[in-house]
């Protein structure tokens, strides 16, 4: 599934055609996505002039006056810029055609992705219990700290967990705590406030080299201009088990946490 870095570069690339743009029509083709799309969107959007198009978590808000179009890429979606009278293929859903003669197309394989209406987004049910941005003002090694206390689970399964910090997804929780030399084992509350600092740095710092990289390329995964990102050249840990550790040549663990993998150098994390 596409983690923050990925919709966050699908967002960059997109969203120079979007913004201050009047919507002309929406053109439904596939409704059943993984919530059916309702016919307040067309009608939201319509006539209507963009006037952001941001990311809350994994979600792209296509902001206007009226309220705003929250699309999620589900497991297998990307976003793409045409001409409205290419032809769509099997899998493209929906396309959002605007006034500078472009169209936003939609293409989703597996149907896992998403698009719905708010005319407040930030009372909507999917981001009102949302925790802060990693790369906000409201995220650092105190707020993590203080989140922290007496938790006795699982430091990964902290961080991943979308109402404490939104878009730290498995790949990136794994890098950061490698970063940050974190047992991903290791209880939360345990975790000094110190090293929570060390922690906060290294996730704002992965997910940032991330975005200037274009994501991970997860095998599904392609960005606005349809390519795919690059970062997974560059992972330590990730699906690196029984390979060397690049700082001191143990080699990689794995096991599972939360029904995810997860990997880590038993010398370098403590």
């Amino acid at each position: 599934m596409p983690e923050l870095p990925e919709v966050e570069t699908s967002r960059r690339g997109v969203a120079p055609w979007l913004v201050n743009q009047r919507v002309l029509h929406v053109a439904i083709r596939e409704p059943r996505l993984r919530w059916p799309v309702p016919a307040a969107v067309s009608k939201g959007l319509t006539g209507r002039t963009i006037r952001s198009l941001r990311r809350r978590a994994k979600y792209l808000l296509i902001d206007t006056d009226a309220g705003s179009a929250l699309l999620h890429l589900g497991m297998s979606g990307s976003l793409r810029i045409v001409e409205p009278d290419e032809p769509p293929g099997r899998h493209d859903h929906y396309d959002i055609l605007l006034e500078n003669g472009k169209a936003l197309r939609f293409r989703d394989p597996r149907r896992f992705g998403s698009l719905l209406w708010a005319e407040d987004p930030e009372r909507h049910p999917l981001l009102s219990g949302l925790g802060p941005e990693p790369l906000g003002p409201d995220f650092g090694g105190e707020y993590l700290w203080q989140k922290a206390r007496g938790r006795r689970v699982a430091i990964k399964l902290f961080i991943m967990n979308a109402s404490i910090v939104v878009g730290v997804g498995n790949i990136y929780a794994n890098e950061s705590l490698f970063a940050a030399g974190i047992n991903p084992k290791r209880q939360a509350g345990r975790v000094s406030r110190e090293r929570m600092g060390g922690l906060a740095d290294a996730i704002r710092g992965i997910l940032e080299s991330a975005i200037r990289a274009g994501g991970t390329t997860l095998r599904d995964f392609t960005g606005g201009d349809g390519e795919p990102g690059y970062f997974r050249t560059r992972l330590d840990v990730y699906e690196r088990d029984d390979r060397p550790c690049r700082r001191c040549d143990e080699p990689v663990s794995r096991t599972v946490l939360g029904q995810r993998s997860t990997y880590w150098c038993k010398r370098c994390q403590t």
